[in-house]
């Protein structure tokens, strides 16, 4: 048996991609906040053996407990995908320390705690993959995102020391690089009046947000060793073209 553990799982990409994961035939681990519910009957409905545990990732605690769920209830770990994060938008001279650090400790040392903890189990066996959800964000600078960038561009800097330090040990470690996805997330942020659909749809070269379901299939390559088993320490935009296109918005809307 295959088992993955997938963190916000509630919700978004991470509901998806549990949801993908267990239609290939892994056991699946649930990770978040709030709870599971609704993944938790679906992936059952797939046929899929899972659990969920409830609590905050960037308690090392509730982490250390959830390796120990994982342990006791499987004896294994072949996929761990980081996909828990939060979002948080603000000019960087109105951003407060505390804020800042917030989105570090949920985007970039809780993931790497999770790594620390499910990782210690994928070397003892020998093999196993870490995917770890990025952002365009991660590979380029956009206004109004100090801390969510900053906290990106880390994951992905982590995603590369882990795939260097753990390669030659079986563990693959790779990243995953969304552009704008149309989640509760992608919701929440428009709320607040920072950009619209037509800026996202404006900008990127295939002209549309991502899906979940785009996420969560770039997800499922990188974590099956079947795929992508020499695939190891890459950020992967999933991302419509958006860092490879340094169009002006005239020439841009030309193309279409």
């Amino acid at each position: 048996m295959r088992v993955a553990v997938v963190t916000g799982a509630a919700q978004g990409i991470g509901r998806r991609t549990a949801e993908v994961l267990a239609g290939a035939g892994f056991a699946v681990a649930l990770m978040d906040l709030q709870a599971c519910g609704g993944t938790l009957a679906a992936v059952r409905a797939l046929g899929a053996d899972a659990i969920e545990v409830t609590g905050d990732i960037c308690d090392e605690g509730v982490v250390a407990g959830a390796v120990e769920v994982v342990r006791e209830r499987w004896g294994r770990v072949d996929v761990l995908v980081n996909n828990a994060g939060i979002s948080f938008i603000g000019a960087a001279e109105t951003v407060e320390a505390a804020a800042f650090r917030r989105v570090l400790e949920v985007n970039l040392v809780a993931p790497f705690v999770l790594a620390k903890g499910f990782g210690a189990m994928m070397l003892a066996q020998g093999e196993g993959s870490i995917v770890n959800v990025a952002s365009v964000a991660g590979l380029v600078g956009i206004g109004d995102r100090s801390a969510y960038n900053a906290s990106k561009h880390g994951l992905i800097g982590l995603t590369r020391t882990l795939a260097a330090e753990w390669g030659g040990r079986g563990v693959r470690c790779n990243a995953v690089c969304p552009g704008w996805v149309k989640t509760e997330m992608d919701a929440a942020d428009q709320a607040g009046g920072g950009y619209s659909d037509e800026d996202i749809e404006g900008r990127v070269p295939m002209g549309r947000f991502a899906s979940p379901e785009n996420i969560a299939q770039a997800i499922l390559f990188l974590a099956e060793v079947e795929r992508s088993g020499f695939v190891n320490g890459v950020a992967l935009p999933v991302d419509g073209g958006w860092v490879s296109d340094g169009s002006w918005q005239s020439l841009r809307m030309r193309k279409r």
